[in-house]
């Protein structure tokens, strides 16, 4: 004959789970996170797209403003013709210098809101965001006082390849 083993079950309450421990880790980890986290401000550029000479352009004399980034420097071009060559400073591009002009565009044309950007292929993305923040304004120093007033030139401005 066979022998049948008879398990009692036992009737033992479970332990209770102490999660203090846990919770200490924790009280000490999440504000090191959260100090130790990389907040990072995200700022958005609205740019307008080049569009074809439709017909109430027609009315409008033909005159752009075209800045060119090149390695060598920056070109400033009405849309037939180049006006102004910028070169590099050392290895860096003279703001100031665009600004001038820019400056000196604007009190010519004072009812002229747009811009265009041409950058070769091989230009670093800040060097766009410098020239395209110089279009946008420009500082100039209030006569008569030290107080510097920053004014609008050209904040509609598009971006193309440089031909």
């Amino acid at each position: 004959m066979a022998k049948r083993h008879h398990y009692q079950r036992r009737t033992k309450e479970t332990p209770d789970l102490d999660i203090t421990t846990f919770l200490n880790l924790m009280v000490v980890l999440i504000p090191f996170l959260l100090i130790s986290a990389v907040f990072s401000r995200v700022t958005i550029m609205e740019l307008s797209v080049p569009t074809s000479a439709g017909g109430a352009a027609l009315n409008q004399p033909n005159f752009s403003i075209e800045v060119i980034v090149r390695n060598a420097g920056m070109e400033l071009a009405n849309g037939s013709s180049v006006m102004a060559a910028i070169p590099k400073i050392g290895d860096q591009y003279d703001m100031k210098k665009l600004s001038e002009v820019l400056l000196r565009l604007k009190a010519e044309y004072p009812d002229k809101e747009d811009a265009t950007v041409l950058l070769e292929p091989d230009i670093e993305y800040d060097y766009l965001i410098l020239v395209m923040d110089t279009l946008r304004s420009a500082e100039v120093r209030v006569a008569g006082s030290e107080e510097i007033q920053r004014v609008a030139l050209f904040p509609d401005i598009s971006i193309g390849d440089a031909p």
